[in-house]
């Protein structure tokens, strides 16, 4: 698992912690602000960004699902069930999948960043 990301899980929720200041994330963050002023990569802008993303490519994770963005990071949960577990570590591979495959991330910043709600 990559040091950026990780589930934990708790009596009554599961949730999804993405560190957005570790060293990957902070550079993918910097470059997506120089494509688009607008995405300042903090723990909201990146909320809009999953959200934006999720809704395009995965909208069944987004069903149930609760943020509570920071500055230096993004948390997701959901309540805890054996289906909203498997939400979550699918959410974390898809966060995996971005960051190691940043060029997707800065292609929909360049073509839909205007559609995306950045604070």
């Amino acid at each position: 698992m990559q040091d950026y990301v990780k589930t934990m899980k708790y009596e009554d929720w599961v949730g999804v912690w993405f560190y957005n200041e570790n060293d990957k994330p902070f550079s993918i963050g910097e470059k997506m602000s120089q494509i688009n002023e607008s995405a300042y990569m903090n723990g909201y802008n990146w909320d809009a960004f999953f959200n934006y993303y999720l809704e395009k490519h995965a909208p069944d994770l987004l069903e149930g699902l609760e943020s509570d963005p920071e500055a230096g990071s993004y948390v997701a949960y959901y309540q805890m069930s054996e289906e909203n577990e498997r939400k979550a570590e699918r959410f974390v591979e898809l966060i995996v999948s971005l960051i190691e495959n940043e060029e997707e991330i800065y292609q929909i910043v360049r073509d839909n960043g205007d559609d995306i709600e950045f604070e």
